[in-house]
C-alpha cells in the first residue's frame, strides 16, 4: 500500500491531477463557510440546533453543513442532479432529445448545455423558496432569522445561491475534465465526510458522559463495518450472461468465435431511485407547510419520520423507481439487436425476441434485489435515529407499543453518518476514485493497491 501511495506521486500527470482536485474541493469547502448576508447568525444557529435529526438534517448532511449556515453554496450540487435526471426522463419521451443522444459528442454537449440552463433556473426557484421560508421562521426563543425582510434580502439570496450554485458546478465539470474521478460525486462525497469527524467526536463525548456504553460503541462499529462490506459488495455484484460469437471467415482471416459475458450489475439504478422516492415521500409535508389544511397536517404527520406508513411508502417508492430507472437506462431489445448484428447469442436461446425476453427476465429479478438492497440502506438511519413509532397504528398500537424495547419505538440516537445513503455514496465513490487511481497506474506500468488483479469499482 505504500509502495502503491508512493507510485502516485512518482507520476508528475497524475500528482499534478490529484493537486488539481483536492485543491477545488478546498475551494468548495470554503465557500461552504461563507454565510448568505442578511440573516442572524445566531439565530440561524439556535434554529439549526433544533432541527438536527430531522429530514432538514439529513439535507443538512448532504450539503457538508452550508444548509446549516446558509452559505452561498447552501443549494450544494443538487439542483444540477435534479436537472440531469430531468433531462434523461424527458429524452425517452421527447424525440428531439433522444435524436440528439445518439448524435456522439456534440448530442452529449448540447444535453449539457441544456442541463446547465435547467441548473441555474430550478436554482432560482429553491433560492426563491428558501428566502421566502427564511423570512418566516423563527427560533423557539421567537427571534427572527431575518432581521430586515423585504424583496432586497430576496433578491440577493436568490442571486448569491443561484451564482454559487453555478460555480459548485463548475467545480465539478473542471474537477471531472482536468482531475481525476468525476467531479459531481466527489463534491457530494467531500461534503458528507466533512461532518464524519464531528460525528465521531460527538460519540466520544457521549461515551465520556455515560449516555452510550462502550460496548454499545464497539457494537456500533463491528456494525459498521459490516454494513460497508455489505454495500462493497452489492455495488460490485453483477450476473453474467455468456454471450458466444460465431465464427466468421473474410478473405482469409477468420474473426469472432470467442467466449464472453454479459455484465448486468444487481444495483443498476445507483442512489437515483432513492433520491426520486425521497422526494416522493417528502412532498406530502412540502404541501401541508404551504397550506394549513387539518387533513394536510393529519397526512403530513402520518408520513413524518419514524411512523409505519412513512417507512412502508418510502421502501414502495424506492422499488418503484429502481424498476423505472431501470427500463429507462437499459433496452434489453436493443441489447439483443445488438447482439444479433455481430454475430452473437447467448447459448441454448434463439435470437432476437427470445433473447430480449431472457435478459429481461434476469434483468427484472436483478432490480428486485437491488431494489431490496437500497430499501434497506436508505432505511436504516432513520432507524437508528427514531425507530418505528408503533403507537399510532389503529388497534394494536398501543399493545406493541408497551411491549416493544424502547430502542425499537424511540430508536438510538445514533448520528446519521453512521450508516444509510450517505454510507452508500461514500463508499461507491471511493470505490470509483480509487478505481480510476488504479487505472492510471497500470497503465504507466506501475504497481496499482490490488497485487492480485485491478480493483473493480461500480463501473468496473
Amino acid at each position: 500500500m505504500i509502495e502503491s501511495f508512493r507510485n502516485i506521486f512518482a507520476i508528475p500527470d497524475l500528482r499534478k491531477r490529484l493537486a488539481f482536485t483536492f485543491g477545488l474541493l478546498a475551494v468548495y469547502r470554503i465557500g461552504c463557510n461563507i454565510p448568505t448576508p442578511g440573516i442572524d447568525p445566531a439565530a440561524l444557529l439556535e434554529f439549526m440546533e433544533a432541527v438536527q435529526g430531522t429530514l432538514l438534517g439529513m439535507v443538512n448532511t448532504f450539503t457538508g453543513g452550508s444548509l446549516s449556515r446558509v452559505a452561498i453554496f447552501a443549494l450544494g450540487i443538487m439542483p444540477y442532479i435534479t436537472a440531469s435526471i430531468v433531462l434523461q426522463l424527458l429524452t425517452v419521451v421527447w424525440p428531439y432529445l433522444e435524436k440528439l443522444s445518439k448524435e456522439g459528442e456534440l448530442g452529449r454537449r448540447k444535453i449539457t448545455q441544456y442541463t446547465r440552463y435547467g441548473t441555474i433556473l430550478i436554482s432560482i426557484v429553491q433560492g426563491t423558496s428558501i428566502s421566502l421560508w427564511l423570512e418566516n421562521v423563527t427560533t423557539p426563543g421567537g427571534a427572527a432569522l431575518v432581521p430586515s425582510p423585504g424583496w432586497g434580502f430576496r433578491f440577493t439570496t436568490v442571486l448569491t445561491l443561484t451564482t454559487g450554485c453555478a460555480f459548485v458546478m463548475w467545480l465539478g465539470e473542471q474537477i471531472t475534465e482536468r482531475g481525476v474521478g468525476n467531479g459531481i460525486s466527489l463534491i457530494i462525497f467531500a461534503g458528507i465526510v466533512v461532518g464524519l469527524p464531528g460525528a465521531i467526536v460527538d460519540t466520544v463525548n457521549n461515551v465520556r458522559t455515560g449516555t452510550l456504553s462502550a460496548i454499545a460503541v464497539l457494537i456500533l462499529v463491528a456494525f459498521m463495518v459490516a454494513v460497508m462490506g455489505f454495500i462493497v459488495f452489492m455495488e460490485r455484484a453483477q450476473r453474467r450472461i455468456p454471450v458466444q460469437y460465431a465464427k466468421r471467415v473474410v478473405g482469409r482471416k477468420v474473426y469472432g468465435g470467442q467466449n464472453t459475458y454479459l455484465p448486468l450489475r444487481v444495483n443498476t439504478g445507483g442512489v437515483i431511485p432513492v433520491i426520486f422516492a425521497s422526494s416522493v415521500v417528502t412532498l406530502p409535508s412540502a404541501i401541508a407547510g404551504l397550506f394549513q389544511n387539518e387533513w394536510l397536517q393529519a397526512i403530513a404527520q402520518s408520513l413524518s419520520w419514524g411512523q409505519p406508513l412513512h417507512y412502508l411508502l418510502y421502501v414502495a417508492a424506492i422499488v418503484f423507481f429502481c424498476y423505472f430507472y431501470v427500463s429507462i437506462i437499459f433496452n434489453p431489445a436493443d441489447t439483443a439487436e445488438n447482439l444479433r448484428k455481430y454475430g452473437g447469442f447467448i447459448p441454448g436461446i434463439r435470437t432476437g425476441k427470445r433473447t430480449s425476453e431472457y435478459i429481461d427476465r434476469i434483468l427484472t429479478r436483478l432490480t428486485l434485489v437491488g431494489a431490496l438492497y437500497l430499501s434497506a440502506v436508505s432505511v436504516l438511519p432513520e432507524f437508528l435515529l427514531s425507530g418505528i413509532k408503533v403507537d399510532g397504528l389503529p388497534v394494536i398500537g398501543a399493545t406493541l407499543d408497551a411491549n416493544l424495547p424502547a430502542w425499537f419505538t424511540q430508536g438510538m440516537g445514533i448520528n446519521f453518518y453512521f450508516g444509510g445513503t450517505s454510507t452508500l455514496i461514500v463508499v461507491g465513490v471511493a470505490m470509483d476514485f480509487v478505481q480510476q487511481i488504479e487505472s492510471q497506474l497500470v497503465m504507466r506500468n506501475y504497481d496499482g493497491f490490488m497485487k492480485r488483479g485491478r480493483i473493480r469499482g461500480r463501473r468496473g
